[in-house]
């Protein structure tokens, strides 16, 4: 997990840009939000880091239809270890990538989807900000 330097237990420290984007690059799924016609959504993606951005895939459905919808997205992971548990969200823009190259190159990074359905469509959510959090956790004596 991360080393994050709380000593305090119960104590939250905000995580530096730096830390943010290695949890997000270090996490093996995140959670993304859609807010359509009132109704928020929210689904499991696994994804990568890809220059500042985030990426995965996706097969045609709901979840395509939102972001091509409503762009405006937050995009959520977080993990914990023994002693400390963090939290980092990006809020962004997400679009569908259509270019060719850009969509070979993502297939050889070689992300695969956890769910069983085809996953051919990517998304990219481009953030407009990044936040993030950690925190010791409290252990009963």
């Amino acid at each position: 997990m991360m080393a994050h330097d709380v000593d305090e237990p119960g104590v939250t420290r905000p995580l530096s840009e730096e830390e943010c984007w290695q949890a997000l690059a270090d996490a093996p799924y995140g959670r993304i939000a859609v807010s359509v016609a009132e109704e928020i959504d929210i689904y499991p993606v696994n994804h990568l880091v890809v220059e500042r951005a985030i990426v995965f895939r996706t097969s045609p459905g709901t979840k395509l239809l939102e972001v091509t919808i409503h762009r405006s997205v937050a995009f959520e992971v977080d993990g914990f270890d023994r002693d400390e548990a963090f939290s980092v969200v990006v809020k962004g823009d997400a679009a569908e990538i259509e270019r060719s190259a850009e969509i070979e190159a993502l297939e050889r990074r070689g992300l695969q989807s956890w769910a069983p359905e085809v996953k051919d469509r990517w998304v990219r959510i481009t953030p407009r900000a990044v936040s993030g959090r950690v925190f010791s956790l409290v252990h009963a004596a």
